[in-house]
């Protein structure tokens, strides 16, 4: 690795920097793949033709831009990627409006190692109305460790956060019984 003046502004840069980290002029825009980082980082991004109030149907994203090199954030109703935005989103860093599912995910309904609900968070973290996990935070919080108005943990027990976990578990078990007697099960 040698040190190489950028032809924009002059200053000394790695010969295998991408950009000049000071005036962003790209370095080897002609032939970015033969850049041994960027040799590892492919990238892969598809969108659906559909769309809907601007944004893909379906927008899956992962890696790098092959051009660029800049990581690729999924945008799209349905959102799948390493970084993701959507209604329904799918990713190890994501928003979502209505849904997440991923590893640190912020959203509505969050399902998530992270997970930073608003109505529902589901978790190792949670946070939400009902938050559930080892360590969580809301209204009504089953855990581990929790904090909240009603809480069911290892050191409190609370009767209204009992009632509300056993009643939200039969509903559940009632839901599932009904989609597998519509499924013909």
């Amino acid at each position: 690795m040698a040190l190489i003046a950028c032809p924009e502004c002059g200053g000394s840069i790695s010969d295998q920097a991408l950009s000049c980290p000071r005036c962003g002029h790209p370095i080897k825009k002609d032939d970015a793949m033969a850049h041994p980082y960027m040799r590892q980082w492919r990238g892969f991004e598809w969108r659906s033709k559909s769309e809907l109030f601007g944004l893909p149907l379906i927008h899956i994203a992962f890696g790098r831009n092959k051009k660029t090199g800049r990581l690729l954030v999924a945008k799209g109703i349905i959102a799948i990627g390493q970084f993701a935005i959507g209604l329904v989103t799918f990713a190890q860093f994501g928003i979502g409006i209505a849904f997440g599912f991923g590893q640190f995910i912020a959203s509505t309904v969050a399902i998530a190692q992270f997970a930073l609900g608003i109505y529902f968070g589901l978790g190792q973290f949670a946070t939400g109305i009902t938050a559930i996990g080892q360590f969580a935070f809301g209204r009504y919080v089953l855990a581990q460790a929790g904090y909240g108005e009603h809480v069911w943990s290892v050191k409190a027990r609370d009767p209204e956060a009992v009632e509300y976990f056993h009643s939200l578990w039969e509903a559940t078990k009632f839901n599932f019984q009904r989609i597998k007697n519509m499924m013909g099960g």
